[in-house]
């Protein structure tokens, strides 16, 4: 296990680690190579587009706030779910996800991922990349795969 025994204070990440991935603070708290967990910071209205971790399983554990996530890629029949504190959204490895802060508020969550594969070393690359381009590439190297943006035909 990277980070041992003992706890991680509610104030603080890993050696000090926090994360700005396009304006959401992620704040690892537990990392191994079997489990990645970290608390995260989501401002209102702002979100994660839809994408795929095809080697991994995710959730989301809501404390304050509300977020919806969309399912359905995959076919077009898009559904939206919403969590508020309290609330888990699991998102299973393969299937592609979005994450929305459409509530007017922030939202503080705790989210986590089985196993770590890559996620760990993405958000260290990803902390202040402003980019979409970059952040899709880099993304991909890490086994996380952004959705093309939809279509404006119709």
């Amino acid at each position: 296990m990277h980070t041992g025994e003992g706890v991680t204070g509610s104030a603080n990440g890993l050696d000090g680690t926090a994360w700005n991935v396009v304006g959401h603070i992620y704040t690892p708290k537990l990392w191994s190579d079997n489990a990645f967990i970290w608390h995260a910071v989501v401002p209102a209205e702002t979100f994660v587009p839809p994408h795929v971790h095809p080697t991994q399983d995710e959730w989301i554990y809501m404390l304050e706030g509300e977020l919806e996530v969309e399912f359905g890629f995959e076919t077009g029949d898009v559904t939206i779910h919403k969590a508020g504190p309290g609330d888990t959204i699991r998102m299973p490895m393969g299937k592609a996800h979005g994450i929305f802060n459409r509530s007017g508020a922030e939202a503080t969550c705790v989210f986590g991922v089985a196993p770590s594969r890559k996620l760990f070393e993405l958000f260290g690359e990803l902390d202040g990349v402003t980019d979409p381009a970059e952040l899709v590439r880099l993304s991909a190297l890490r086994e996380v795969d952004f959705l093309p943006p939809p279509s404006d035909a119709g």
